[in-house]
């Protein structure tokens, strides 16, 4: 049975730091890309960090220097971390985990989404 499992949001402060976690398990599959979302009040889903299969990071222009995204795998569980400093009242939104399957054994894509946590920064 597939996975994905986030925590860590929380309501805080400008200037604050928070780090989100998602861990996927049960896919049986290789995990190329693992992305974060971010769909903020009123705007549309927003590419927060990506991290390729082969560990190359591609970040959002609003996120650059503030937010670090990192995967790590402990047996059949992938994790996928982000780090976010400096957040920002724009920061606030709901932040999905996105993986998406990458393996020779199943050439079509599968994605998997985990339930999203939210993120609130407030003056």
């Amino acid at each position: 049975q597939v996975q994905v499992m986030q925590s860590g949001g929380e309501v805080v402060q400008p200037g604050a730091s928070l780090r989100l976690s998602c861990a996927a398990s049960g896919v049986g599959l290789r995990i190329g890309d693992m992305v974060w979302y971010r769909l903020g009040p009123g705007t549309e889903r927003e590419l927060v960090a990506r991290v390729e299969g082969s560990g190359r990071t591609v970040y959002g222009d609003t996120v650059k220097g503030r937010f670090t995204v990192s995967r790590d795998s402990v047996q059949n569980t992938v994790f996928l971390y982000l780090q976010m400093s400096n957040l920002k009242p724009e920061d606030t939104g709901v932040y999905m985990c996105n993986c998406i399957t990458e393996d020779a054994r199943w050439p079509t894509p599968l994605e998997f989404w985990g339930q999203g946590t939210q993120v609130t920064v407030y003056t």
